[in-house]
């Protein structure tokens, strides 16, 4: 099947979350002492560097915030309805509404704390397992790649690197900016990965016919 390796993919990120999520939930101590390490250098890089910082924010709180993506894939799903490829506009717009209802019910049954500095830098809102940043930047980047023409367009190397660079980078500014844990950015990339998957392989019932694959 064409969506194997990605439905395979899927799978494995689901399965290394929900192992993480145990290790969080259990407190196991050499993941909290590398989260607190890396978490405590960034930080102290943050606090000395005012103008990479101010960057910081701009790229986590405007370009890469959560809403900035949901539009992305509003924009999306109306020009898909346009098009009439209503099925994947309806894929696109569930997998970015059920992005949202995970990352905030599992805020809420993990419950854990964010980081906590006498000098910070930023601040963020509920609670911090797993980066909602993270999540839904890994799920809209990964449906508009997947919306991308076949074959190919010239520019599609330059959209994957676009992708990449706001998938990754958002992760490191939610850790840099000491509102996060590296282990949250992780379970946020990895359920991403996993909703992307979801939303894109199962397959469609035609009426009146086996599933199907579209």
């Amino acid at each position: 099947m064409r969506n194997d390796p990605l439905r395979w993919t899927g799978i494995g990120c689901a399965l290394l979350v929900a192992v993480l999520t145990a290790l969080v939930v259990a407190r196991w101590r050499p993941l909290l002492a590398y989260d607190e390490r890396v978490s405590r250098d960034l930080h102290a890089h943050a606090v000395t560097h005012p103008g990479v910082t101010h960057l910081m924010r701009v790229l986590s709180d405007w370009v890469w915030d959560p809403w900035t993506m949901r539009a992305l894939a509003a924009v999306a799903c109306v020009l898909l309805w346009w098009r009439g490829d209503r099925e994947r506009a309806l894929r696109v717009a569930l997998a970015t509404l059920a992005a949202s209802a995970v990352q905030q019910g599992m805020k809420v049954l993990v419950g854990r704390d964010r980081p906590v500095w006498s000098d910070p830098v930023d601040s963020a809102q509920y609670a911090a397992y797993p980066s909602g940043h993270a999540m839904t930047a890994t799920v809209v980047c990964g449906l508009l790649l997947w919306l991308l023409p076949r074959p190919a367009p010239p520019w599609a190397p330059a959209a994957w690197a676009v992708a990449v660079v706001s998938v990754l980078g958002v992760g490191f500014t939610r850790v840099y900016l000491g509102v996060h844990w590296p282990s949250d950015v992780l379970a946020g990339w990895l359920l991403g990965v996993a909703l992307v998957a979801l939303a894109t392989c199962v397959p469609v019932r035609a009426r009146g016919s086996d599933p199907v694959e579209r």
